[in-house]
């Protein structure tokens, strides 16, 4: 087993590129052969690590296992089990209060998008249920105390709990309330283990797997940002209630930022800002959710900033979530942008084809029904914008199945679908557009927003904007800001140069007809 794994060391240190080979194949370990089985296992350090690896090297180790023995060899990948062990992060003193406050921002009241977790990890009922009663507990009404939940050493050292994460559904709503989660606002129903993954999200999925086994080590800060309803949400949650497996005395809160904001003018009208920050410079782990809502809060990017200095200075984690690029976020100090950047920055597509069936026949399993394949592919490649859409698509097929006594077929689904697939049909939107265009061209979402001006970049996206001018009813500005804020004539450029190359250029003809027909159905 030593030697051939001295060998396949060998070979694999010629083939990758020495930072390859350093990160994810020098830290593997072969830890048991059985010769009548014919199975290897390699053990991987971290999560992170044990997924990349088998994702992108498992298929070359399992043929140089071949080659060596002269026989097909099972190579199974596993976790070291002594990964994840690490020392309690120590709490930072408070600092001293800041000068006179300015004036108290103006908080606009908009909804969030909590309940978008739920939707991508395809839960049932209950985890939206719990969802959504942790987004009113934070959306308390301003004459209430602030939100700062007691972080008492020796009751967190003694992680006094009725429930743990991963215990399932049924025992977290038979539980007595838990004091930990009441003061974390963390759901314990959103986990890694009931989250969808495909390529779409994978990367955010193993970011975040290493920062719960890594807190205040790895990607501090992380930062995730994607559309509505894309599992940013359920990944932070995932990452809180993973850590209060590992470490229960960890001092956690997941805050959405209109409730920081709101907790911040809070503080500015009772003169409590020594009580705000002792609060919030004594996390262990601070979850921030749609950052973009601290968009011209000046006095709340403020008390962010120190708080997150305070936080990573005292190796405390920080993650913050957002609905784009933290550069594009308008409104924000430049010096916050620095400090989101100075981390890992990580984008969540809208789910692929395969992903959008795996989320069905998963929330279809959650509710106990069965549904057939052909369905669950109808379904997805009609509805492509969001994960939520596909939930709400799925209820109305098993309620008007039930209603009708039938069982669940393409022919019913088309009929229970009839108006939402008419709108879809008649309103093709320009996300879809560009969702189509990127996947088509192997590019990622985020490069039709980006200043990106590459020619396997640009080209896609003047494609994009050609197709949303002929397949929408948006007007060239209303493109051009769907677009990453471009002007119109940028678009009329586009638009102008596809349409004429459109006639010369059979290839391209024959490619933006397919897109055409895709978008379509």
């Amino acid at each position: 087993m030593n030697e051939f794994w001295q060998h396949c060391s060998a070979l694999l240190e010629r083939e990758l590129t020495p930072q390859q080979y350093v990160t994810w194949i020098k830290p593997l370990a072969p830890v048991a052969f059985d010769a009548a089985a014919n199975t290897l296992q390699i053990a991987a350090p971290n999560r992170f690590k044990l997924d990349w690896v088998k994702s992108q090297f498992s298929g070359r180790i399992t043929d140089l296992a071949r080659d060596f023995w002269q026989t097909p060899v099972d190579v199974q990948f596993v976790l070291d089990p002594k990964a994840g062990m690490r020392a309690p992060v120590a709490a930072p003193a408070p600092r001293a209060p800041l000068a006179a406050a300015e004036a108290a921002p103006t908080v606009h009241h908009a909804a969030p998008s909590h309940a978008g977790a739920a939707a991508v990890a395809a839960m049932n009922s209950l985890a939206a249920a719990q969802t959504a009663h942790a987004a009113q507990a934070a959306q308390a009404d301003d004459a209430a105390d602030l939100d700062l939940p007691s972080l008492d050493a020796n009751e967190a050292a003694a992680g006094r709990r009725s429930w743990r994460p991963g215990q399932g559904a049924a025992a977290a709503a038979s539980a007595e309330p838990d004091p930990t989660y009441e003061r974390s606002k963390l759901n314990p129903v959103l986990t890694f283990d009931n989250f969808v993954t495909g390529k779409a999200n994978q990367l955010a999925r193993a970011a975040a797997i290493q920062v719960a086994d890594n807190p205040g080590i790895s990607y501090n800060p992380l930062f995730l940002y994607g559309g509505v309803g894309l599992g940013k949400t359920h990944l932070i949650h995932a990452i809180g209630n993973q850590l209060l497996i590992d470490k229960p005395g960890a001092r956690i809160r997941y805050i959405h930022a209109e409730q920081y904001v709101s907790d911040v003018v809070k503080a500015y009208q009772r003169k409590a800002f020594d009580d705000f920050k002792r609060y919030y410079h004594s996390l262990d782990l601070l979850l921030i959710d749609d950052i973009q809502f601290f968009s011209g809060k000046s006095r709340t990017q403020e008390e962010f900033f120190y708080a997150f200095e305070a936080l990573v200075a005292n190796k405390a984690q920080v993650i913050i979530t957002s609905d784009t690029y933290p550069k594009e976020i308008s409104g924000i100090d430049d010096r916050l942008i620095s400090r989101f950047d100075s981390g890992l920055t990580v984008a969540i597509e809208p789910p692929e084809l395969e992903m959008r069936v795996a989320i069905l026949m998963r929330k279809a399993q959650s509710e106990g029904v069965s549904l057939n394949e052909d369905v669950a592919f109808f379904v997805a490649k009609h509805l492509r914008s969001n994960v939520r859409e596909l939930e709400g698509a799925l209820r109305k097929i098993l309620a008007y199945s039930k209603f009708h006594g039938r069982e669940i077929s393409i022919e019913l689904t088309k009929e229970a679908l009839k108006d939402l697939l008419t709108v879809q049909n008649r309103q093709i939107s320009v996300e879809n557009i560009q969702k189509t265009v990127a996947d088509f061209y192997s590019i990622k979402v985020a490069d039709m927003y980006s200043k990106k001006r590459p020619a396997n970049i640009a080209r896609p996206r003047q494609i994009a904007m050609y197709l949303a001018k002929e397949l929408t009813q948006k007007s060239l500005p209303e493109i051009g800001e769907l677009f990453g804020g471009r002007d119109h004539t940028t678009v009329l450029h586009a638009v102008r140069k596809i349409a004429d190359e459109r006639t010369k250029d059979a290839q391209l003809n024959h490619e933006l007809h397919v897109l055409e027909q895709t978008l379509k159905g």
